[in-house]
């Protein structure tokens, strides 16, 4: 699929790289087609590394997709540099009058924190509250799925004994699901968590568990209507972010046990294998092509109707 982006954003050099077909605004502007318009509230650290790997994504259809990238104004990044955030990103009094039809609202390794603790909790509040009126299907990944789940629905996080990672075995509860639809049945996914959310209070709350895995526990639920999904893991994850954070983690001396089931023979000295990377390309094509593209308004003025 042709994702409409920046042609200097960091991401559009690398996936032209891969030979994904990337569309500068300049060419989107010669066809006469709407783009899907696909916001990313980006609240991960690396900005740039996760921009690539949500595009990267996003781009395995044959559909328009016209990327808007929002960042919290409230928060400060230590890790992404203040000339990247003005040349790409919007706040959200920027998009505020915007309609979308879809949203990514991405994780962040906040989860040991009360969510009124985080530095920009109000603002990201006031964001999830306008999707209601603004966006016609939410996705939201990781602590983006806890905070979701929390502010919309109630459904509290708790602490797990021990920090959840490595790339895990998942079921597909229902068959005729259009998200999950192709999946292989167990499939793989990583995730990368010291918190969780129980199956019973999601269920309780009205919502729809699609997905758990028997180590890692549920994985993807969705409202009745399916215009909000939540995605506990990380699909989005490159071969080696599972790696990257483990290093991290060792150097910062903390006690943690290598991710499972990720490295050759569970062995950290050796290479991570990808066993999720089918998987995550039918995740986001189908969220696309069934909870967006088919059911969004051509006129998504009609979306706050």
């Amino acid at each position: 699929m042709p994702v409409k982006m920046p042609a200097k954003l960091p991401a559009a050099r690398t996936l032209e790289t891969e030979n994904i077909f990337v569309m500068t605004e300049q060419r989107a502007q010669t066809q006469d087609v709407r783009p899907l318009k696909i916001g990313i509230v980006n609240i991960m650290p690396k900005k740039i590394e996760t921009e690539t790997q949500f595009l990267r994504l996003l781009s395995n259809t044959p559909l328009q997709v016209e990327i808007i990238l929002i960042q919290m104004s409230s928060h400060v990044s230590k890790n992404t540099s203040r000339e990247h955030l003005d040349a790409f990103y919007q706040t959200f009094d920027d998009i505020r009058d915007t309609v979308l039809d879809g949203l990514i609202i991405t994780g962040t390794p906040v989860e040991l924190l009360n969510f009124d603790e985080v530095d920009y909790w109000d603002e990201l509040c006031a964001v999830m509250e306008w999707s209601k009126t603004h966006v016609y299907s939410t996705m939201h990944v990781c602590w983006g799925a806890q905070a979701g789940l929390f502010y919309h629905y109630g459904v509290d996080k708790y602490v797990l004994p021990e920090k959840l990672s490595g790339v895990y075995r998942h079921n597909v509860l229902i068959p005729t699901c259009r998200l999950t639809r192709g999946f292989d049945n167990p499939f793989y996914a990583p995730h990368s968590r010291y918190t969780a959310v129980r199956e019973a209070d999601v269920v309780a709350a009205g919502l729809v568990p699609l997905s758990t895995s028997p180590h890692a526990g549920l994985y993807i639920a969705a409202s009745k209507d399916r215009r909000q999904l939540f995605i506990t893991g990380h699909a989005e994850y490159d071969i080696n972010t599972l790696d990257a954070e483990y290093r991290r983690d060792i150097e910062k001396g903390l006690e943690i046990k290598p991710p499972i089931n990720y490295y050759m023979g569970d062995d950290p000295k050796n290479p991570p294998e990808m066993r999720w990377r089918a998987h995550a390309h039918l995740l986001f094509a189908n969220w696309l092509n069934y909870y967006v593209y088919q059911e969004t308004p051509y006129d998504l003025a009609r979306i706050r109707s």
